[in-house]
């Protein structure tokens, strides 16, 4: 849509109130509102300014001026506001320099896909993630000086088998047995489909929606592939749509990718593939039907993976899920069916549209933008670089003798692993001025101050267990 397309869409849907939304440095969605009265053609050339100062990993409070600029393409109403309210999703200006805030993650995903461009190799590329989450019917957690304890619950839980509910119906899934069995033991098909059809109402294609493996509610949504950017922005919108849709029936959603001990976590799959002129290159004559410049892509996201795991599996909580022996893509190979593998190469289609590289370790907690351009870099200075992925692993890797095993790279143990693998392997990111120096040591700080550190210094509930009587 054109300013002028949005300014009629938005009279014609009674809209009374516009939302600005944009992304902060970690990956929420940030916004505020102003009346429909402010619409007009000017607001797309000059944006709304606003106080960037509070903005996690954003502006210091000397320098906090900045500027929302919407992009039209992004308009939808809002499903959720009582009031009729246009929705926009915007980019970050300097207000001194006009030019386009270097910390905005949509500003990085915007610049990757320029540089595709610029490199010749593609003109597209295209992602589509898988996105899990667990549906659950109460949350509680708290960290004192002198306590600390996480308590999660829901109707559809293994663990409330016994529990007195006036009558209690059973049907509760079982641990790692919820891959798909059907209503009632499948307690939440209408929640996820209202999900999917609010998301289809709002312009994005919906693929499928289904139970996960885990008990206690886990489910996935798959959208339709699109470009990276405009995959970034459905991310963001799923997300929002997935935890208002919740909230409406009294549930509440959560994204961790390791919510619950002993059972699956959640992960987001990411499905990518590079098209130029309208035709996919990643079809082939190689291993599994790829082309050698889709190999040397798997070769780029597997010789950058650990620093790629600072970007898609960016919190203490992805390392939960990403442990080696318990069914988790922690292994840095590609296979054609092997889910154990980092990235898997799906044959469920013959044709050279379907062709496309499956990473397997990322999860939600990711800042969609960030990720998705970070796994194109990689992947790109792999096909510049001719990097060869290795012979696929085809076998059963919980059947590999130890000798062999230990020959299998795995992706960092711990985000603080991570973080320090970026900052030793980031020149590849950098190309383009994709990110920049100063996107990446603001990233090594965040996540080191804000999010290890925290952890590393408070003590956990199973210390006790293990330690208070030694």
């Amino acid at each position: 849509m054109t300013p002028k397309d949005v300014i009629k869409f938005a009279s014609e849907n009674g809209a009374r109130m516009v939302d600005l939304k944009f992304m902060d440095f970690p990956g929420m969605w940030q916004h505020f509102t102003v009346p429909t009265s402010h619409l007009d053609e000017t607001m797309f050339e000059e944006g709304v300014g606003f106080d960037g100062s509070s903005i996690r990993g954003w502006q210091a409070i000397h320098a906090s001026d900045m500027i929302v600029l919407p992009d039209p393409e992004t308009a939808v109403m809002d499903p959720f506001t009582a009031v009729p309210t246009l929705s926009l999703i915007c980019n970050i200006l300097d207000p001194i320099t006009r030019e386009q805030y270097t910390r905005d993650p949509r500003n990085v995903a915007e610049k990757a896909e320029s540089y595709l461009k610029a490199t010749g190799i593609a003109d597209t590329a295209y992602f589509g993630p898988e996105p899990e989450f667990f549906i659950f019917d109460d949350v509680r957690f708290d960290f004192q000086p002198q306590c600390g304890y996480y308590y999660l619950d829901s109707i559809e839980g293994q663990w409330n088998m016994g529990r007195a509910e006036g009558p209690n119906l059973g049907y509760k899934s079982r641990y790692k047995e919820g891959y798909f069995p059907v209503p009632p033991t499948d307690q939440f098909m209408d929640i996820r489909t209202e999900m999917a059809l609010i998301l289809e109402e709002m312009g994005i294609k919906v693929e499928a929606q289904h139970h996960e493996v885990a008990t206690g509610g886990q489910a996935e949504i798959d959208m339709r592939f699109a470009p990276l950017t405009k995959m970034a922005d459905h991310l963001m919108t799923y997300k929002y749509v997935v935890r208002n849709v919740a909230r409406k029936h009294g549930k509440t959603v959560t994204f961790m990718p390791k919510p619950l001990f002993g059972d699956n976590g959640s992960g987001m799959h990411t499905h990518q593939s590079l098209w130029k002129g309208g035709a996919p290159l990643f079809a082939g004559h190689g291993y599994a039907g790829l082309s050698d410049l889709a190999l040397h892509y798997i070769g780029g996201i597997l010789h950058h993976a650990a620093a790629l795991c600072a970007f898609v599996a960016p919190t203490t909580n992805s390392y939960k899920r990403l442990v080696p022996g318990f069914e988790a893509p922690v292994n840095l190979a590609y296979s054609s069916r092997n889910r154990s593998a980092g990235v898997r190469i799906p044959m469920y289609s013959p044709s050279p549209k379907t062709k496309r590289v499956e990473v397997r370790f990322p999860d939600n907690t990711c800042n969609g933008y960030l990720a998705f351009a970070a796994m194109l870099m990689a992947g790109l200075d792999g096909i510049q670089n001719k990097l060869d992925p290795g012979p696929p692993l085809d076998k059963d890797i919980y059947e590999l003798p130890p000798e062999e095993l230990a020959e299998v790279p795995s992706v960092p143990g711990s985000l603080g692993e991570a973080l320090d693998a970026l900052e030793r392997d980031h020149e590849f990111l950098l190309k383009g001025d994709v990110f920049t120096e100063d996107v990446i040591e603001t990233w090594l700080w965040y996540k080191r101050t804000k999010e290890v550190d925290p952890i590393r210094l408070r003590p956990h509930p199973y210390e006790f267990v293990l330690y208070y009587d030694l």
